[in-house]
């Protein structure tokens, strides 16, 4: 009984430290700054909750206010680990969906959400995008480490980390993952 106690435990280890974020590196420099993991979170999709990419959230300060990460002018940067393949018809509709249900200025910002839309290709399983705030008004895009492209508008950048941090995220499990909760 004892020993099939102690492998249990070796089994749920792991399990555990990866859910708590141990996996993901505490710290990053960015720009010449250090930031730290806030949190991390699976974004999950239909009614069977299929894990569709894993986002970390690096912050120069831990916070666990979404609005305050939202309008904040600090450097930031989320991570997004695919877990599995998505289209680039996909990818384009779930970030509209995003940024239709969480920008207060929408309409204002369309030119910018296309340019973005037009940076995104299809993703396999262990791509990652990596979305650096710099400035508090420049998004950089980076697909799987080669930089594709930046969005110079705070109006963007706020609405870009309202996906996530705002009203109505993907998944609220998410959402209070990436706040550190």
């Amino acid at each position: 009984m004892k020993l099939l106690a102690n492998f249990v435990v070796l089994l749920v280890l792991p399990c555990i430290a990866v859910a708590s974020g141990e996996d993901l590196p505490q710290s990053l420099s960015v720009a010449g700054k250090t930031l730290y993991l806030n949190g991390s979170g699976y974004r999950k999709a239909t009614f069977f909750k299929i894990k569709v990419y894993r986002a970390a959230l690096y912050l120069e300060k831990k916070s666990h206010n979404p609005e305050e990460i939202i309008n904040s002018k600090e450097t930031k940067r989320l991570v997004m680990k695919f877990v599995r393949s998505v289209s680039k018809k996909r990818l384009q509709s779930g970030w509209r969906d995003g940024f239709r249900k969480n920008a207060e200025d929408y309409f204002a910002i369309e030119q910018q959400i296309k340019a973005f839309n037009q940076m995104m290709p299809d993703v396999s399983d262990g791509d990652t995008i990596v979305l650096t705030w710099t400035n508090g008004d420049t998004v950089t895009v980076t697909i799987n480490g080669k930089k594709t492209g930046e969005i110079k508008n705070s109006n963007f950048a706020r609405a870009i980390m309202a996906i996530w941090l705002g009203k109505n995220p993907p998944n609220q499990d998410l959402k209070e993952g990436l706040l550190g909760k």
